[in-house]
């Protein structure tokens, strides 16, 4: 019906000039900013017309379907993002429409070593999830076969594609899922040889995740951590100690006695790993504790470690010397 009123309007004296009006670009000369069109599942294109004319992209979307109509490629929008430039006229809208758009998700990354009260604000940034659901679901174990009590450390950090309306609940599963697939049989045993349970395994590795100032420090501080749980020496990680008291590291006050306040999480006032995970370890954390470096550089077991003021690590085998390098370096 549309294509007949068309051709009775170019019968008619001067519709010529006007359908072609109808096909130019909108807001020439630059006004314009670029547009994504998000086609959602059981869109239609005369939906998909009618926002591009509301949002100015063109002029008329009945001319625009009419385009696609007598090209041949009206069936061909699918589902996904059409990105488009700024200045189209209809008929390369029409061009942009019958290609393939970009998949319908929104990727979103997880930082190595971020705590789960640090994720409904990353996932609220992309756009995904709503923040009550997601802390209902990041506080239940049952999600992950490994967890207690909550999901901490059992979530993996990683880059995720989430479809725009996936739920809170499935955002956390897939996350879960994902750190359930670093408990290989292999190194769940390789584990299990250091007297680590894989929830003490992912424990160990988040202290050495929040330790670590780069990944080539991570095998030295997990072989400090087994060597000081092998000879029954307090842990004495500040991070834990942070944890314990919901403080982030930098707002822990060593004169207000926040070293001294006794919490499950206390690796100072109480000797053995901490309650359980104080942060969600990645990869590379993980796998420092089943590959640890347990020996200083002149072959004696290490057991204490101090960052200096360059960022340098240093270690020693005994308490004497670490106070030394304390004193020099800090």
């Amino acid at each position: 019906m549309l294509l007949v009123l068309l051709v009775l309007a170019l019968l008619a004296g001067g519709a010529a000039a006007y359908l072609y009006d109808l096909t130019r670009a909108p807001g020439a000369g630059g006004e314009k900013q670029p547009y994504t069109l998000e086609v959602k599942a059981g869109d239609t294109l005369a939906g998909a017309a009618a926002r591009l004319q509301g949002a100015g992209v063109v002029r008329s979307g009945d001319v625009l379907r009419a385009v696609m109509r007598f090209r041949g490629t009206a069936g061909r929008l699918r589902e996904g993002y059409y990105d488009l430039p700024a200045g189209l006229d209809a008929f390369q809208v029409a061009e942009r429409l019958a290609d393939t758009p970009r998949p319908r998700v929104r990727n979103v990354t997880i930082p190595e070593g971020k705590r789960l009260r640090d994720l409904p604000a990353i996932f609220a940034a992309a756009g995904l999830g709503d923040p009550a659901g997601l802390r209902d679901a990041l506080n239940d174990a049952s999600l992950s076969r490994y967890a207690k009590g909550t999901l901490e450390g059992f979530l993996f950090p990683a880059t995720y594609p989430f479809r725009p309306e996936v739920s809170s609940a499935a955002i956390v599963q897939t996350l879960a899922r994902r750190m359930g697939q670093e408990f290989t049989q292999e190194r769940v045993a390789q584990a299990r040889s250091l007297h680590l349970s894989i929830y003490g395994w992912v424990t160990l590795a988040s202290m050495v995740q929040a330790e670590a100032a780069s990944g080539a420090e991570m095998p030295t501080i997990a072989g400090i951590f087994l060597n000081r749980l092998d000879a029954g020496i307090a842990l004495g990680a500040d991070p834990t100690v942070a944890y314990g008291l919901g403080k982030d590291l930098n707002q822990l006050d060593r004169s207000a006695g926040d070293f001294r306040r006794d919490t499950p999480y206390n690796t100072y006032t109480r000797k053995g790993l901490p309650a359980g995970p104080i942060n969600n370890p990645g990869e590379a954390a993980l796998l420092s504790v089943l590959n640890a470096q347990r020996s200083t550089a002149q072959g004696k077991r290490a057991l204490y470690f101090v960052h200096g003021r360059n960022g340098v690590i240093h270690v020693n085998s005994d308490y004497a010397a670490h106070l030394r390098d304390v004193a020099r370096y800090r």
